[in-house]
């Protein structure tokens, strides 16, 4: 039997090839893997929703029977994400909410609702971007245009060009404009200041303002919050209506396996549309949902206090291991982490033009192994080719993720260096 053509050219994610790859090796058994190519957190989840998770069994499915929700979700899911937006600070009223099974599907979503499948228009985004948005795009036949960014040689973020974006929205009249303020692959945030000017640029061009705030809350500079939801018509007059937000369990409360994410929208035919077309799917996950739902009516100060204890620990994290990275491996750049749980080592300073970290990444997880105190590891992290629009861009770059228990995340520069000299050489 035949498979289509897109299954034949189907590739498996750039976060995920590592783990496929790694998990035929025959010496699996005899090394020890430090994983930071996916967003997995290792982290437990918050108080409450480890409660209900030990009380679930024991009430409302003490008979067995787990039922569908509502399409659009139960009322403490959908509430939960509006109560985390209200102890921030941001004005819920005229947002709707559903819940979806995980960010992605959310994603998804947004694509259908803004492009539809086979779109003549674009979606715009800043170039590198996280990778799901580009493999949802070519599953729906959407094309995709991109502003780059640059990595300085001091790992720090090129500005964000808006005269190129403006260009790029005259000139390919994209249906909406996407961002990650707390970014992923990058680790750059994107300021209040830097929103409200992509902003003004949506409404002058009647375009979708689409905001992916899975890390909202994790940033580390002393700048305030920043969200899509802090525009209102006094800051951005037009804005109202054309605002979309995808939302996620899995990273500021380490719930990632209970697939839990939402679509956020200040556009009731927006919104109405969007659940009709998630009746296909029937629901989200029923049992994520009355886990995260506890946070709906959770204190604000506990989300906050929360929220802080979160921040600070990826911040101290990234910054120990910045420095380590760059001590161990001398000449390579190590962006500066500024928001979520990623930042991003380039080689570009010590390789040749040859060095592909796609191939280099796949040594690691097929037959790379280093000895430390007697232990062999290997480390898989992701290739940021996978995260620009052009494979050729990101060559040399790779994705760090702050995932690991901690002692494991602190032997990565070391493992790092003894397998790039291994694979170098």
């Amino acid at each position: 039997m035949n498979i289509s053509n897109h299954f034949q050219k189907r590739s498996p994610s750039v976060i995920r090839s590592a783990q496929i790859a790694i998990s035929e090796r025959a010496d699996l058994n005899e090394i020890e893997v430090i994983n930071m190519a996916i967003g997995n957190i290792s982290l437990p989840m918050y108080p409450a929703m480890i409660k209900k998770l030990n009380e679930m069994g024991k009430s409302i499915f003490s008979d067995g029977v787990v039922k569908y929700t509502s399409t659009v979700g139960t009322e403490n899911a959908r509430k939960a994400f509006l109560n985390i937006l209200e102890a921030e600070g941001y004005d819920t009223t005229g947002i709707m909410s559903m819940v979806t099974d995980g960010g992605s599907a959310a994603m998804e979503l947004m694509l259908l609702g803004i492009c539809g499948p086979n779109s003549k228009r674009p979606i715009l985004f800043l170039d590198p971007t996280y990778t799901n948005y580009k493999d949802f795009a070519k599953r729906l036949s959407i094309p995709t245009i991109s502003s780059n960014r640059k990595i300085n040689d001091d790992g720090t973020f090129s500005e964000i060009d808006f005269d190129e974006i403006e260009s790029l929205i005259i000139n390919c009249k994209p249906t909406g404009f996407l961002i990650i303020p707390y970014d992923n692959p990058t680790g750059q945030f994107l300021s209040k200041n830097v929103i409200c000017k992509i902003g003004k640029l949506a409404v002058k061009y009647d375009i979708w303002l689409i905001s992916d705030e899975a890390y909202r809350s994790l940033s580390f500079s002393n700048n305030t919050g920043s969200s899509i939801w802090s525009l209102n018509e006094s800051n951005v007059k037009g804005i109202t209506g054309r605002r979309i937000s995808i939302e996620s369990a899995s990273k500021v409360w380490n719930a990632c396996g209970i697939r839990i994410g939402g679509l956020l929208t200040d556009n009731q035919a927006m919104h109405d549309s969007a659940v009709s077309e998630y009746t296909a799917n029937l629901c989200a996950n029923t049992l994520g949902q009355e886990i995260f739902g506890v946070l709906a009516e959770e204190p604000q100060s506990q989300i906050i206090k929360w929220q802080i204890s979160q921040k600070n620990y990826y911040k101290s994290v990234s910054d120990k291991l910045k420095s380590k990275f760059q001590k161990y491996i001398p000449g390579l750049i190590v962006t500066v982490p500024e928001a979520a749980i990623y930042f991003v080592l380039d080689f570009r300073d010590i390789t040749d033009d040859e060095f592909d970290t796609t191939d280099f990444i796949h040594y690691c997880a097929t037959k790379g192994k280093v000895q430390i105190k007697g232990t062999y590891y290997t480390l898989l992290l992701a290739p940021m080719s996978g995260f620009y629009n052009s494979r050729d861009k990101g060559k040399t770059q790779v994705r760090v993720a702050i995932v690991e228990d901690l002692d494991r995340m602190e032997l990565a520069p070391k493992v790092l260096k003894q397998l790039f000299n291994k694979y170098y050489k």
